[in-house]
């Protein structure tokens, strides 16, 4: 088996740029990785509606795997203390507690599937943490799992220099 896993996740992104980019990735599965995924800041992105709208925009259908979302003691001592590296440890702890990757069926992850969270980027979120473990995994078994980050790219400096104007000229 060979498989693209995507990731991607809704903050700071509009609407037109998310859905973009999951139907540019040809993905027809997104796999929710959110313990809670109807939080009010959620926007387009909150349960029901993301269901809602995967299906009817693009044809893409949801799952809910909460299994593979990190616990509310991990993301508070996040938000305390803002120590990467501890959460990592300790969600990666938790991923062999849970006995991820062996519980999950892996057939939920072929063809095009992307893992949602609400993180911007993948770099300090745990769907990288996730899919680098699936893919690992993945590996162990014969199969391959290439993953790719869904994000918006950041626009190229193009060199150019604000020009001063003098007071009380006119640039035209």
């Amino acid at each position: 088996m060979n498989s693209t896993l995507f990731t991607i996740g809704f903050t700071q992104k509009t609407a037109e740029q998310f859905f973009g980019l999951l139907q540019d990735a040809g993905v027809r599965r997104v796999i929710d990785i959110r313990e809670n995924r109807g939080g009010q800041l959620s926007g387009f992105a909150k349960y029901p509606d993301i269901a809602f709208f995967l299906d009817r925009l693009l044809g893409i259908e949801y799952v809910h795997e909460p299994l593979l979302a990190p616990s509310p003691e991990i993301r508070k001592a996040y938000k305390t203390t803002r120590d990467w590296q501890q959460y990592e440890a300790s969600f990666l702890a938790l991923m062999r507690q849970r006995d991820i990757p062996e519980s999950v069926d892996l057939a939920k992850f072929e063809g095009p599937v992307a893992l949602l969270c609400s993180e911007p980027g993948p770099e300090k979120c745990h769907r990288r943490l996730v899919a680098e473990i699936l893919a690992n995994y993945a590996g162990k078994l014969g199969h391959q799992f290439d993953v790719k980050h869904l994000v918006i790219a950041k626009p190229k400096r193009t060199g150019t220099t604000k020009v001063k104007r003098r007071a009380g000229t006119d640039p035209l």
